[in-house]
């Protein structure tokens, strides 16, 4: 086993952020992470799994020992009467994987395309975009108990999986009550429907839909849509750093949501299968003025304000702290208008 020393982290994470981790270790199989838990030195010491740092803030240098997740492979490895099973290792990029999953005539994950992150991650923050979330196409997953050093299969139920949350969010005193800073996902396993039909009704997807008059898409169709529609309100964070949607859309009852609509006509939201709705957290934070406004070298991107940037470069970029006094200063513009709290996406270390 391999611990690297005072490694940079500024590449491993795509806001860009100066950082180091006293210690690191390149996790490429279950046996890395045995490796791991065996050795005295580091069997007791606290960890931090890190997939593709883009849901990440580091607000100085790690110390807990980092172990970065980088099991391959992409495989078919059943099916059910509805559903393919396709199976990737943690490692895998999430793109990349959604591209194969399409090259192999399988369809349901498109919606999803470009989000940035390992496969390994995905339902740590259940993601999701135009109307589908990873929890609608999910299976069931392998991963390492970094306390007893157990494989654990978790299925749909076991994962606890709500709005960008799952029990990879939640700790506990034993497994059932959360699995934050305890699990290290190996493999994640999707099951992608046989009788497939798109998942449409999102505004700029019909946009789309009717700029090219195509009354039925195919799903190639749609990733490449989403694809469109993301690089052009997103920006790329090999070009300017940040950690994508930096805040959830807030839920409220109807009443809330009739309450601020009486006062913000235009404020985008939309109804869910439970009678709340959900608001536009970009929306909330351009009404109070903050596109484009920095702290230091950290910014709100003047596309789009659910996303704060790295205005600069190296030791000249933003810190970490720089992006959370920016995003406090967010959370409580939004409060004083709206009543509204909103909550961060990324993990700060």
């Amino acid at each position: 086993m391999l611990v690297e020393k005072n490694v940079p982290l500024q590449a491993l994470n795509t806001f860009h952020i100066v950082a180091r981790a006293h210690g690191l270790v390149r996790v490429r199989s279950e046996a890395d992470v045995l490796a791991v838990l065996a050795d005295p030195d580091w069997a007791a010491a606290p960890k931090f799994v890190l997939g593709g740092g883009s849901n990440l803030v580091l607000t100085g240098d790690v110390k807990p020992l980092v172990l970065k997740v980088e099991v391959q492979g992409r495989r078919v490895v059943g099916e059910t009467a509805k559903a393919v099973i396709v199976e990737a290792g943690a490692g895998e990029d999430w793109h990349d994987f959604v591209a194969w999953t399409l090259a192999q005539g399988l369809p349901g994950l498109e919606n999803m395309a470009l989000i940035p992150g390992t496969v390994g991650a995905s339902p740590v923050q259940n993601i999701g975009a135009y109307g589908v979330e990873l929890q609608d196409r999910f299976e069931s997953l392998d991963a390492i108990d970094l306390v007893t050093g157990k494989l654990l299969t978790l299925n749909a139920a076991q994962c606890a999986f709500g709005y960008r949350d799952s029990i990879f969010k939640h700790g506990g005193t034993a497994p059932t009550l959360g699995l934050k800073e305890r699990a290290l996902i190996l493999r994640v396993r999707f099951a992608l429907p046989k009788a497939w039909k798109p998942v449409l009704g999102y505004a700029d997807l019909d946009k789309k839909q009717a700029q090219t008059g195509c009354d039925h898409p195919t799903a190639q169709q749609i990733f490449d849509w989403v694809c469109e529609i993301r690089r052009a309100k997103l920006p790329d964070p090999a070009v300017i750093g940040n950690a994508g949607s930096f805040f959830k859309n807030p839920t409220v009852t109807a009443e809330q949501c009739a309450d601020i609509i009486a006062r913000d006509p235009k404020v985008v939201h939309y109804r869910l299968d439970d009678g709340r709705f959900k608001l536009a957290a970009g929306w909330l934070i351009d009404a109070c003025g903050w596109r484009g406004k920095t702290v230091g070298q950290a910014g709100v991107y003047e596309k789009q304000a659910l996303v704060l940037v790295n205005l600069g470069s190296g030791a000249g970029g933003a810190t970490g702290g720089e992006v959370m006094t920016l995003a406090g200063a967010i959370q409580t513009s939004v409060y004083e208008r709206f009543g509204l709290r909103l909550e961060t996406e990324p993990v700060v270390l």
